[in-house]
């Protein structure tokens, strides 16, 4: 009886500590992509010191794990820092690598994600020339990224944002096809989430660009509830202007999507930035996992 009992016991220690061994099932994530609008004085009432606080409350009260933010400046990437406490970030400025021009920052929960590596390239012929520029674009224009684990599942993944020209249409499209061809090289090995303000809309070249041969496939497009809030992501701090979808979270295969939000918040009248942020709430497969 007593050999019977103390059997029982050791196949519950062992059991137990399986389970420990054994990485969490995954769960979901609530990626955003958002223009925050740069810190510019002559935004006046709309300028970032009366918005920042706002932003911020945002992403934290819509309990975001990762979120790509454009148009952030050096002290506004500070300013982010210090209301987002429980968030790591990663950036650098476009100007010169540093801290000099718009970021495209990363913000992710330090507290489940594992930061594994880093980096950026610039939107251009030369990718890995700092402040390179080309084509027609009005602008010096990046992509960073970041390869992340999740600490309770171990899932490892790549999460790039960007930000196109908003001038220069050869220069979104051969940034579009250059997205592409890193995803088929630098970021082939795992599931691939990307956020950006992408200055065009579904109908346009640089759009189709992406997700011919579902290269990356466009997260309103797969959610398994009702996409919720407007056909566009743009307000221009008036009103928000009709089908003007140009801010997107993309997937690659492996990716389920179960949500899909344009949130368009507003307060007497004002919005907290001149874009709408998109929310999406995200989930790995079985055929993700490596």
């Amino acid at each position: 009886m007593r050999r019977s009992f103390l059997l029982a016991h050791l196949v519950i220690l062992l059991t137990a500590s399986l389970r420990a061994q054994t990485p969490d099932a995954p769960q979901p994530l609530r990626v955003m992509s958002w223009n925050v609008r740069y810190n510019n004085p002559r935004d006046g009432f709309n300028s970032w010191p009366r918005r920042k606080d706002w932003v911020a409350e945002i992403i934290r009260t819509r309990q975001v794990d990762i979120a790509g933010l454009q148009e952030v400046l050096h002290g506004q990437l500070g300013d982010l820092q210090k209301r987002l406490p429980r968030m790591q970030s990663y950036g650098v400025g476009r100007d010169n690598g540093k801290t000099r021009g718009e970021y495209a920052p990363i913000f992710f929960r330090s507290d489940r994600f594992q930061l594994l590596d880093q980096g950026t390239f610039w939107l251009s012929q030369t990718p890995e020339r700092v402040a390179s520029r080309d084509w027609d674009a009005a602008a010096t224009r990046i992509a960073s990224w970041v390869q992340l684990q999740d600490r309770h599942s171990d899932q490892v993944f790549f999460v790039v944002n960007t930000h196109f020209d908003h001038v220069g249409r050869t220069a979104r499209l051969e940034s579009a096809r250059l997205l592409v061809e890193r995803l088929q090289s630098k970021f082939a090995q795992h599931p691939v989430v990307l956020t950006g303000d992408f200055n065009t809309t579904p109908e346009s070249a640089p759009y189709k660009t992406l997700v011919a041969a579902k290269a990356y496939r466009d997260a309103r497009s797969l959610t398994k509830e009702k996409p919720v809030g407007p056909n566009s992501t743009w307000n221009g701090f008036r009103a928000i202007a009709r089908n003007r979808r140009i801010d997107f979270v993309f997937v690659t295969p492996g990716v389920a999507v179960h949500q899909h939000a344009i949130i368009d918040d507003q307060r007497d009248g004002r919005f907290p930035s001149d874009h709408l942020p998109v929310l999406t709430q995200l989930e790995f497969t079985e055929a993700s996992r490596r």
